[in-house]
């Protein structure tokens, strides 16, 4: 049986109203109550469709006769049938002409079906817009009201237009029931044609000393319109600001009132709007922030939280006063009041206390730490949208003086968080180690319980900033090998574990074998059964073709750490050497020539790989153009030009060759991109004439820079046809960058294909980096243009920018 949605009782309930009106004139042959008994009573789809269909067609009939004294009930009826969401379009004439009806209830019944039936789109709605005007003026407020509510509901820019000085008129009426409907009404107008929103400002000002809350909150909202809307008015209303403080106070101080009372709060609804005016007018501006400080303690202290509507107050407060320039004292009130709310049994209340503890985690850092343990705590809950803002807001968190305790907790929750949030977890606890690690074996200990946790949920990055921290760790070696040979044993599922411990036993097998290590429980291990672990990575199914690379690279490592077992290792070595994985193939080729053909040599080409600094160039962590770079190509971007200032050793290797006269200096001081590609080839024939000196890199310039958050461009030319772009990413401001990312658009003739990125936290105060990689393929050699999409998130506030870049420095194909 087909039932009606309980959200349209209401509008039921308003049809039947008129359709008892409708039948003292006449008695309808089929009522809207039997009508609707009849299509409850329908036993399948097919069924209520007919009867719908039936009397469709004798509502048509009906509106046909142009004499017909049931026309109300008629489009009463089809009223329903349009909430049933049945076709009812040829009802919308019938509208238009009872709303030029000069009796009341068909008035009525006809403003409704405007409302439901007609829209802006319609040419119909405006055939209405007389009728609007004449009624306006009406001596009856009910029939003001109609037309009122119908133009504030389907009120299109043309019709606003036309009427909008009928509003004005209306808002300085005596009555306050129509004022309220105006103000409304009002609202909708400035929506529609803001520039009009200076013909009710005037009038919005004065609605604020009426005592009726219908007209108060009509005018609140007026306001908070125009406000946003047009900033210029904020200067005028800023000067309501002690009325408006006023009409809070006396809500809050106010005695039980039956009318306006939501359990025990005296007109919560008015209260809040109240609330977001004055936030928005506390904003940026000291005067209009001091005269409502006390008024924002004593809400804040006298409020209510155990009700929902308390709450709703109470989280208005908390927005308001962290928006203006407020006390310190007023922001820790406001911070305490959100970890009451996330005592909270509604999940609803503790989602949104945590979302604004993410806003302001960063400017009131201190005050949130207090209400650690919760939040913590919310970690554990059932709900998946409110242990994700716990786990943002945990790691916000982290500071050096809490990091063994919160990375506990931390470490707890990646065992047993659900799959969509391993990587975010993976990713905030390694960013959070790497910049508060008390020692580099806690720092190591806890990657590798990250890894056997969570292998597969890591970034591509994991593996070699993790070999990096190892071969710097050159004490903590002997351990390290230990524990990623006991743990490879034990699982080898994980592919990122399997990488990183391949490498170690590769490089410090030896110290494996020795077995003598005082960090850790003692373990004989042979050669056998290294050989052994590393053959079954070899040969099973569930490892990635990166991991089959690392584990025969780290057999053939060993052969100059064992002495028992080279042939073995050689037999290995061979059976690949027609393996159907290419990559494998060619390694295995390549060590089986170093067996045969360059044995003498193989000791020393396998010997242990030196300690990699953090910030070389290459490493996917550091800053990809090196240090040498930043000596050397000096760049600057000005107008979409690069400027390649001339270095000292250049000039140096020009004055061996006699060209350091005056007028090749002022030649090198104005290089436009083309000239910049001319003189790094230059560069390099000049380095390659003494014999051994390595190219200068590439130069990098900086292609974005606005409020801390800055974008580096660097070229390297791989192909004729193809060039490798490389953005880095830095954030010099006190708080990190979250949600960065990067989209990039090229002309149709050249193909783009980005990587992906090193991640999406752009640490603060220069921490670390985030770098995107960009390949592109330009076979016809044209000029190369790129329009570049950063988006990002900066303490909350979404932040978006787009930059055009003309110009790129050498090589690439400007």
């Amino acid at each position: 049986m087909t039932e009606v949605a309980p959200l349209l009782g209401c509008c039921r309930r308003t049809l039947l109203d008129i359709c008892e009106l409708d039948s003292r004139d006449m008695a309808p042959s089929v009522c809207l109550q039997e009508m609707i008994r009849v299509i409850r009573s329908a036993r399948t789809q097919g069924e209520e469709r007919g009867v719908i269909q039936r009397e469709c067609a004798a509502i048509r009939a009906q509106f046909r006769q142009a004499d017909s004294g049931g026309r109300s009930h008629n489009l009463a009826k089809l009223l329903y049938v349009h909430m049933l969401g049945y076709p009812a379009h040829f009802g919308q004439m019938e509208c238009v002409r009872m709303i030029a009806s000069p009796r009341y209830s068909e008035k009525r019944i006809g403003y409704l079906g405007a409302m439901m039936l007609l829209d802006e789109k319609q040419d119909a709605s405006l055939l209405i817009t007389n009728s609007i005007k004449n009624d306006l003026s009406h001596s009856s407020q009910y029939i003001q009201s109609l037309a009122l509510c119908t133009l504030a509901c389907m009120g299109s820019a043309e019709m606003c237009r036309d009427l909008a000085p009928e509003i004005e008129r209306l808002l300085k009426a005596s009555n306050s029931y129509i004022k309220k409907k105006a103000a409304l009404c009002a609202v909708h107008i400035v929506r529609k044609i803001p520039e009009l929103g200076e013909l009710f400002t005037p009038s919005a000002h004065s609605l604020l000393s009426d005592k009726n809350h219908g007209v108060l909150h009509g005018a609140v909202v007026l306001i908070t319109e125009l406000c946003e809307r047009n900033p210029d008015n904020l200067d005028e209303f800023r000067k309501a600001v002690p009325e408006l403080v006023q009409i809070m106070k006396g809500l809050v101080t106010s005695g039980y009132s039956p009318e306006h009372n939501v359990a025990g709060i005296s007109d919560p609804f008015l209260q809040v709007r109240v609330l977001r005016l004055l936030r928005i007018l506390g904003r940026n501006n000291d005067e209009a922030s001091d005269a409502m400080n006390d008024l924002l303690a004593q809400v804040a202290t006298n409020t209510d939280s155990s009700k929902t509507a308390g709450s709703a107050v109470l989280y208005e407060t908390v927005l308001t006063i962290m928006d203006i320039k407020s006390e310190s004292g007023l922001r820790v009130l406001a911070v305490n009041i959100l970890g009451r709310f996330l005592l909270n049994n509604d999940r609803n209340i503790r989602y949104i206390s945590m979302t604004s503890l993410q806003k302001i985690v960063q400017t009131d850092h201190t005050a949130v730490q207090r209400h650690r343990g919760t939040i913590v705590d919310c970690l554990k809950d059932q709900d998946a949208s409110v242990k994700r803002r716990a786990l943002e807001l945990s790691l916000a968190l982290v500071s050096a003086a809490n990091i063994r305790s919160m990375m506990k907790e931390l470490l707890r929750f990646l065992s047993t968080c659900p799959p969509e949030l391993r990587s975010h977890a993976t990713s905030g606890i390694f960013n959070a180690a790497e910049r508060y690690a008390p020692s580099q074996r806690w720092h190591i200990d806890t990657i590798l319980h990250v890894l056997i946790t969570a292998g597969g949920d890591v970034r591509d990055e994991t593996v070699p900033n993790l070999i990096q921290l190892i071969s710097v760790a050159s004490e903590l070696h002997c351990y390290t090998v230990h524990k990623l040979y006991r743990a490879l044993i034990s699982d080898i599922s994980q592919q990122s574990l399997v990488q990183v411990a391949c490498w170690c036993i590769g490089e410090y097998g030896d110290l494996l074998l020795k077995g003598d290590c005082d960090e850790i429980e003692p373990m004989q291990v042979t050669e056998d059964d290294v050989l052994d672990v590393l053959e079954t990575i070899l040969q099973s199914h569930m490892s990635s073709p990166t991991s089959r690379g690392f584990a025969l690279t780290a057999i053939m490592k060993l052969s100059t750490r064992i002495t028992n077992n080279i042939d073995r290792i050689r037999s290995v070595v061979s059976i690949y050497g027609s393996c159907i994985d290419v990559e494998l193939q060619q390694r295995a080729v390549e060590y089986n020539a170093l067996f045969k053909k360059y044995d003498h040599m193989r000791a020393a080409v396998l010997e242990r790989m030196p300690i990699m600094d953090k910030n070389s160039p290459g490493h996917t962590n550091g800053d990809p153009s090196g240090e040498i770079t930043k000596d050397l190509n000096k760049t600057k971007l000005i107008q979409g030009v690069l400027i390649q200032e001339p270095t000292s050793q250049v000039c140096d290797l020009l004055d061996l060759l006699g060209e350091t006269n005056a007028s090749s200096q002022a030649k090198q001081n104005q290089v436009n991109t083309t000239s910049t590609s001319t003189s790094s080839s230059v560069q390099d024939n000049l380095l390659d004439l003494l014999g051994g000196l390595e190219p200068i890199p590439a130069p990098s310039v900086t292609v974005y820079e606005k409020g801390g958050v800055s974008l580096k461009l660097q070229c390297d030319s791989q192909t004729e046809t193809g060039i490798t772009v490389t953005f880095t990413a830095s954030n010099s401001t006190q708080s990190d960058i979250t949600s960065f990312t990067l989209q990039a658009a090229v002309p149709k003739s050249i193909q783009l294909q980005m990587k992906a990125p090193s991640g999406d936290v752009v640490p603060a105060q220069g921490h670390g980096t985030v770098t995107q990689t960009i390949l592109l393929n330009n076979p016809n050699k044209a000029s190369l243009k790129m329009r570049v999409r950063l988006s990002y998130s900066s303490q909350g506030t979404l932040c978006q920018d787009t930059v055009q870049i003309d110009s790129f420095p050498s090589p690439a194909w400007n």
